[in-house]
């Protein structure tokens, strides 16, 4: 049984790349026409693949109808929570989660530092879209006429001295974090805060959320904050691994 289920689930990534005929299915699979016939058969009764006019087999709409559905109740937040928790225990400073939504940069989760001084961000909260990280992160990942489209009617308040003072710097900025992966604010929010932040990503790759790790200068140096960014990345990428379908969900690291 458990041969002709693998068999079964190997055909849907083969349908995956395209139309496939049934010698093509029964070559992938290395076995008869007859068998690969009867898996495409059984799949088809459950709507997973669709027999084309052509004979041919693609992925049914079932399956693609499953996999939206899937995607639409996955909660990025309760499955990242657990690993932001256990990244603010390894390193004691707040951590937030956040996504994009209706032109603005939210924090959907936040762990707070250990430290006696707090940040003053809140769940539900915008964020400072044109300095912070995690805005950076998830604007990055758009297509480039929707970046320029947005960096033209934002506005461009001067928090700092290094805050981004206009939009061909903050196009230049995004650019930049698009192709290194990840994103810094070394105090253009607020002079004495700094943050490292890391992209979490779905299955197809896109960025869905966004995660940092955020100290003041009290507490450590920007320096110091930058060490921690392997770790953030690691972090990151271990819930994306989970949120899309990659890898199992595991204890957090």
């Amino acid at each position: 049984m458990s041969q002709t289920v693998d068999r079964a689930l190997s055909i849907l990534p083969l349908l995956a790349e395209g139309p496939a005929d049934l010698g093509q299915v029964a070559d992938r699979l290395g076995v008869h026409k007859s068998t690969a016939l009867r898996l495409l058969r059984t799949l088809h009764e459950h709507g997973m693949v669709y027999r084309q006019s052509d004979q041919r087999y693609r992925l049914g709409a079932r399956l693609i109808a499953l996999a939206q559905e899937a995607m639409e109740n996955l909660d990025i937040r309760e499955i990242a929570h657990p690993h932001l928790v256990r990244l603010n225990e390894q390193c004691g400073h707040t951590v937030h989660l956040a996504v994009y939504e209706e032109a603005e940069v939210l924090y959907i989760d936040k762990v707070e530092s250990r430290y006696p001084v707090r940040m003053y961000s809140r769940i539900g909260k915008p964020v400072a879209i044109t300095v912070a990280a995690v805005a950076k992160l998830l604007l990055a990942d758009l297509h480039e006429s929707e970046r320029r489209a947005l960096a033209d009617k934002f506005e461009y308040p001067m928090y700092t001295s290094r805050s981004t003072p206009n939009a061909p710097a903050f196009l230049k900025e995004l650019e930049r974090v698009r192709e290194q992966g990840w994103a810094t604010d070394l105090g253009g929010h607020e002079e004495s805060i700094n943050c490292v932040a890391a992209p979490i990503r779905g299955a197809d790759g896109r960025v869905v959320a966004a995660m940092s790790v955020s100290a003041p200068n009290v507490v450590v140096t920007a320096d110091e904050l930058l060490t921690l960014l392997p770790l953030v990345r690691r972090v990151a990428d271990t819930i994306s691994g989970e949120y899309s379908g990659r890898t199992p969900a595991k204890d957090p690291v």
